[in-house]
């Protein structure tokens, strides 16, 4: 199982993406990531384990942008 989550037109993208992985957060919780996208530039955060850990990885940057897609996953095959 996964959540994806996404969020066109915000410069707050990867609070938007973080918040709504929260709340899809039951849909996977062995590993999760979000990728922000500004201008020509992607930036990708992906953590194993839980949102809390992704969080921690991307509020460690301050990259963020119009455009961004976010997923969760429960690992029901292979490693997280």
């Amino acid at each position: 199982m996964c959540g994806i989550v996404g969020c066109i037109g915000y410069d707050n993208t990867k609070e938007l993406l973080l918040k709504g992985l929260e709340k899809l957060e039951y849909r996977g919780y062995d590993s999760a990531g979000i990728a922000v996208v500004n201008d020509d530039n992607t930036t990708v955060f992906k953590e194993k384990g839980r949102i809390a850990e992704l969080r921690k990885v991307a509020d460690s940057s301050d990259f963020d942008g119009p455009v961004g897609i976010g997923h969760t996953r429960w690992a029901t095959h292979g490693v997280p």
